[in-house]
């Protein structure tokens, strides 16, 4: 006969799982490693070449140690392939270099910049991976204040390179800081540079407000990040990057206009209408560009920008096919580079564009193989964006916020790339090629083998169940 009883036949209350030491030493490893790419030329500047180098190879033997430790799963086929196809040319291209010198150690940082986007994707969860790089942007926002305010309070005067007092006659542009932030005009942070400088808090206005968007715990904390942010890219003055801003807010409406459709074929008449107006307004950007970078306080050449670009071109017609070798940057002390483009008397460490340093470099081929990069990447951000989540029969899951983050970042990485080389090295690499990897390998956020691992967010988990 049936007994009864006073037990219940539920599991016995337990606490609640919380995140290993081991897994928290990880995530702060990581959270070291992007800000160590987000702070792009800071090392270089303050301690110099050598001291530089020995960071970044300790770093990614210690992120390697890490990678056979952890052993994360990762689909093999399911690589971006375009981007690293861009990678073994540059290695190639050492059978070709016309500047060996700068060739090997440019190499060296774009490999160790590539394998550190694979390692960082391939151990982080995506919301883990979104907190990482909120954390990132925090220890650069605070250190370019916090060096900033050094520099007016104790330093007392513009500083340069390795904390030096600058001679007289040195040029502004070859400044580590030139001791503006009290009077109004441009500062630099860490950077040493403003654009550097205002990129990035373009890139942390997205991501904390992203973080907010997921419900993430201590969300007014978050609206003051956000507020410091802001200010350093108002203060940073960039162009270009006031241009990137516009691009991202027109990019993040499209994705919000485009989620809200229903039924076959009205994302079509989306793309129409935008394609228009994109084409429409570029037309009208270009004819109107003397009056458009004036109001920006910029001249219509992007301050000198065009004769760098006919200089380079002209360099380019000599080796069109496959280039004259990998060089990113450029190494100003190499004499092929020293002396041959100078702004202020400074010897130019880029082109000033991305395509066309590429082309330099790598040629043709090369230029093939980074714009398939990034199609691949911004077709595959775009409909992780915009695509609502789905692997069974329930077709009305919420949309989650992270999935806004790769197709921002591309937005803000292709137009910094017209006036800039950067996106080729340091985290506008990093990223591109980290987020083009963590799309294939994880097309659903909290999906699928590299997701499946507890994480101690559960205000970001709350949003999306």
């Amino acid at each position: 006969m049936a007994v009864h009883t006073k037990h219940p036949v539920a599991a016995p209350p337990a606490a609640p799982v919380r995140e290993k030491t081991s897994h928290l030493l990880l995530r702060g490893w990581c959270i070291f490693v992007l800000s160590l790419a987000l702070s792009g030329t800071a090392p270089l500047v303050a301690f110099g070449e050598v001291a530089a180098s020995v960071i970044g190879i300790a770093v990614a033997l210690v992120s390697l140690l890490i990678l056979f430790a952890v052993r994360p799963r990762i689909q093999w086929p399911r690589l971006p392939w375009y981007g690293l196809g861009y990678v073994v040319w540059a290695l190639a291209s050492l059978l070709w270099t016309q500047w060996i010198g700068a060739s090997i150690p440019t190499l060296t940082l774009l490999v160790i910049t590539t394998f550190h986007a694979i390692f960082v994707g391939a151990v982080l969860t995506w919301r883990e991976l979104v907190r990482a790089i909120a954390s990132a942007c925090k220890w650069i926002l605070s250190l370019s204040v916090l060096f900033e305010l050094w520099v007016s309070l104790v330093w007392g005067g513009p500083i340069m390179p390795q904390f030096g007092r600058p001679s007289e006659g040195v040029d502004p542009i070859e400044m580590w800081s030139r001791n503006n932030l009290f009077d109004g005009n441009r500062i630099q942070g860490i950077f040493g540079n403003s654009n550097a400088l205002a990129y990035v808090a373009l890139l942390a206005i997205i991501v904390f407000a992203i973080r907010i968007a997921s419900r993430a715990p201590r969300r007014p904390g978050l609206l003051l990040w956000i507020a410091l942010a802001a200010f350093l890219f108002f203060r940073a003055g960039s162009a270009t990057a006031a241009l990137a801003a516009a691009l991202v807010v027109v990019v993040l409406i499209t994705v919000l206009l485009m989620r809200t459709t229903r039924r076959a074929g009205e994302r079509t008449r989306y793309y129409v209408v935008y394609a228009l107006v994109a084409l429409g307004g570029l037309t009208i950007a270009w004819l109107a560009r003397d009056v458009v970078f004036g109001l920006l306080g910029r001249s219509s050449d992007l301050t000198g920008r065009e004769a760098i670009w006919r200089s380079v071109a002209e360099r380019i017609a000599e080796h069109p096919v496959i280039g004259w070798g990998f060089a990113t940057p450029w190494i100003p002390t190499e004499p092929a580079f020293d002396g041959w483009i100078l702004d202020h008397g400074v010897t130019v460490m880029q082109a000033h564009n991305m395509w066309l340093d590429a082309t330099l470099q790598l040629g043709v081929i090369g230029l093939v193989l980074l714009i398939g990069a990034y199609l691949a990447f911004v077709w595959r951000s775009w409909f992780f964006a915009i695509d609502r989540p789905r692997w069974d029969l329930v077709a009305d899951r919420p949309y989650s916020p992270v999935t806004l983050l790769p197709t921002l970042t591309g937005a803000i990485l292709l137009v910094q790339g017209i006036a800039e080389s950067t996106p080729l090295l340091s985290w506008g690499w990093l990223f591109l090629i980290m987020f083009a990897f963590k799309i294939k390998q994880a097309p659903l956020v909290g999906r699928g083998p590299s997701e499946q691992r507890l994480r101690g967010e559960q205000g970001d988990l709350s949003a999306e169940r």
